[in-house]
């Protein structure tokens, strides 16, 4: 008996609140890569294993000769195994969720694949000794896996009823093209930076871009997104839509400080501080550009079918004496 009680406990379907937390670890631990990505970069340690997989010729780890860029190298390297277990735990635990959830698995799955393939993006960059349309990629990647992580947390929270639309379709598409936008500054993003001084080791090349001109760009491409955040606030509020009109509020709030930064950067010859936090901001940008988009419609609750309702009003209750 005492057996048996073991095993169901150790059986037992993960909860839907373990699944969600789980789901949250996801998404910090693939900003926190990201910004320790940026670390990298920023300390001109991304020769520091100057090979992939391995970090020397001879050796899979660091070497005392390396010095403290092979340090920081390796470390960000090791970092992407901790976060492809979180991704694993975070799956599993969907595989054992019980009642099965459709739609979780596609997403967990995305998530713990996207995590070697960005792990090998990044070996790429390495092997063509930091090229920076490479380096803009692996970013880009990255990105792809914070989007894929967060959908899954929200989707975790939702019902699995039909989806319904919060607000009008003409705001739907507004808010679609507003995080058609918003990635669209993300790449650019990525130009600006392969034009920059920083380019993760001081004999790497550039894009070719001119700075000043792409940067210009990139700051256009910044207050269109401004604008169309601020139009959304106006339309989802004139609807009516409220838990849309937050987000959008909380989306403007993050361009604006991730614009701030961008500015302040520019005028001070882009110190390595403020450029990792732009990293960051970038990320909140992404995931508050999504939550936008999530509220735009929900999901109602499964109501069940007239047939299973009359079986199961037909179905004697036990009675207990």
């Amino acid at each position: 008996m005492r057996r048996i009680c073991a095993v169901n406990r150790i059986a037992r379907p993960v909860s839907g609140t373990l699944l969600r937390r789980l789901a949250l670890t996801s998404i910090i631990a693939n900003v926190g890569i990201v910004v320790t990505g940026g670390a990298v970069r920023l300390t001109a340690s991304g020769l520091g294993c100057p090979t992939w997989p391995r970090c020397t010729d001879d050796s899979y780890v660091t070497t005392p000769e390396m010095g403290v860029y092979g340090v920081i190298e390796f470390g960000n390297r090791m970092l992407t195994f901790a976060v492809g277990l979180i991704a694993l735990a975070t799956l599993l635990a969907v595989l054992a969720h019980q009642p099965r959830r459709r739609g979780l698995l596609p997403l967990a799955v995305a998530v713990f694949l996207g995590i070697p393939a960005q792990a090998v993006i990044g070996g790429i960059t390495v092997l063509t000794n930091l090229n920076p349309w490479v380096v803009g990629l692996h970013f880009l990647a990255s990105m792809a896996v914070i989007a894929a992580a967060y959908a899954l947390w929200r989707r975790i929270g939702d019902p699995d009823g039909p989806t319904v639309p919060t607000v009008p379709t003409p705001l739907r598409t507004l808010a679609r093209v507003t995080t058609g936008v918003s990635v669209a500054v993300l790449v650019i993003g990525t130009w600006v930076t392969g034009s920059g001084p920083h380019a993760g080791d001081h004999g790497a090349a550039r894009n070719g871009l001119d700075p000043e001109s792409i940067s210009q760009v990139h700051a256009d491409a910044v207050f269109l997104l401004i604008g169309l955040s601020v139009a959304l606030i106006f339309a989802f509020r004139a609807v009516g839509a409220q838990r849309a009109t937050r987000a959008a509020i909380v989306l403007l709030a993050v361009e604006l400080g991730q614009g701030v930064i961008g500015f302040v950067q520019y005028f001070t010859h882009v110190p390595a501080l403020l450029v990792g936090a732009h990293m960051l901001g970038s990320c909140l940008v992404l995931l508050a550009t999504l939550s936008v988009q999530w509220s735009t419609r929900e999901r109602r609750p499964v109501t069940p079918t007239p047939q299973a309702t009359r079986a199961d009003a037909a179905t004697p209750v036990p009675v207990t004496a």
